[in-house]
């Protein structure tokens, strides 16, 4: 049997934002999780406060921790509230730095919340000009239609992933992913962030109002977070599932071998 094509599919450009990207999350949301540690409770609104109603808190009484979504609480210890010996929302072993320093962790997030910011800036004039957001990411319109996507989420249940040439482009989810970190969870996470400052909310008045307050930006920023961590993880899981070794030589040196074609059953 004819061994498989090598094919060049990841472009240095794309690469490089791939990996920078990959440091800059994993620092800003271990970064983020200590700065949240100072007040583990999240409101909607102008305002909130330790006695105001809190939609999310993560807490402990003595060594129980326990997490408190729209009011259902949920045990927690040895993951959230209390682990590893500590009664912080977040345990050391996800946080940055492990030992608690709300004044170093907002350095490590600030500085690379810059990274984050200009590396995308980079991308999307890359993107743009090389036309890599029209020919590989844009979704083509027989992808958009119901049927298209619905048949495309049943084969991904399956795990049934592209073989043969379809493996050399993305797939309408991959491409929906992708749009959606770069078009909505990005801009989402600088602008929340923004409004939390009250340099910034001086600067522009209008940052609380789009959110309906600092509270409520807050909570995006969090809800954004967890985006991300969403993300990774379900990228981590398509990547082992797809064949680890093909993807990561992609993601590193841009070469990738074509899948064989799946044998249609009778």
């Amino acid at each position: 049997m004819a061994e498989r094509p090598l094919v060049y599919r990841t472009k240095l450009p794309v690469r490089l934002w791939h990996w920078i990207n990959a440091l800059t999350i994993f620092i800003m949301l271990m970064s983020g999780m200590m700065i949240f540690n100072a007040h583990p409770r999240l409101y909607w609104g102008k305002a909130g406060a330790n006695f105001d109603p809190a939609w999310l808190e993560i807490g402990n009484r003595g060594q129980t921790g326990f997490l408190n979504l729209l009011g259902v609480e949920i045990p927690t210890t040895g993951v959230l509230g209390y682990a590893q010996g500590t009664a912080e929302a977040f345990p050391p072993l996800v946080t940055i730095p492990s030992s608690y320093s709300i004044a170093a962790a907002r350095q490590w997030h600030f500085a690379f919340a810059w990274v984050l910011v200009i590396a995308l800036a980079i991308f999307l004039i890359y993107a743009i000009f090389s036309r890599h957001l029209w020919r590989d990411l844009a979704l083509k319109r027989e992808e958009l239609s119901p049927s298209h996507l619905w048949a495309d989420i049943k084969e991904h249940a399956r795990l049934h992933f592209p073989t043969g040439e379809k493996a050399r482009a993305y797939n309408p989810l991959q491409k929906i992913a992708y749009l959606g970190v770069l078009f909505m969870l990005i801009p989402l996470v600088v602008l929340t962030g923004l409004t939390m400052s009250p340099a910034m909310d001086a600067a522009w008045p209008w940052l609380p109002e789009l959110f309906g307050g600092r509270q409520s930006a807050r909570s995006i920023h969090f809800l954004c977070a967890f985006g991300f961590a969403l993300f990774i993880a379900v990228h981590l899981l398509m990547v082992v599932l797809a064949g680890p070794f093909n993807e990561l030589r992609s993601i590193i040196t841009g070469w990738y071998r074509l899948p064989a074609e799946r044998e249609v059953k009778p």
